[in-house]
């Protein structure tokens, strides 16, 4: 089936078992199931026009307290080898303040992140590629 616009795409995914957690523009954000009740963005997506997959790591700064950014995001880096090795790159690198939900002026804890894409050639690649995505860790923790 080809698929191509984002409806399109969204409507191919469900009906391979994924779940949507939104849609954006040219982006299916894949859902995770935490709980029955609780779905919460996977850090995967699946791109229309061209098609491909992103997946985005992330760690907390809390929880390696004693490391530099640029060790953070060496980390980061180490850990997405694995995707690299099936022809992800790196698309960005960034630094996500989380406020304090009652006051914005605060800052709670920062969210390193690192996305990568890959493209992927027909449908068959693109839904391994999102199951294989779905399986890895993505939300690395730890004490530095």
């Amino acid at each position: 089936m080809p698929v191509d616009d984002i409806r399109e795409l969204k409507q191919f995914l469900v009906g391979k078992g994924f779940e949507a957690y939104r849609t954006l523009q040219r982006t299916v954000v894949l859902a995770e199931r935490v709980r029955e009740n609780l779905i919460l963005d996977s850090g995967v997506s699946a791109t229309v026009n061209p098609l491909g997959v992103s997946v985005t790591l992330r760690a907390q700064a809390s929880q390696f307290a004693a490391l530099t950014d640029e060790q953070l995001y060496g980390i980061l880096r180490d850990h997405a080898a694995e995707l690299r090795a099936r022809g992800y790159s790196e698309t960005s690198a960034r630094a996500v303040p989380v406020h304090d939900p009652g006051d914005k002026a605060t800052v709670l804890d920062t969210w390193f992140e690192l996305e990568l894409e890959r493209p992927s050639s027909d449908h068959q690649e693109l839904v391994s590629e999102l199951r294989f995505a779905l399986a890895l860790e993505r939300t690395l923790s730890g004490r530095g």
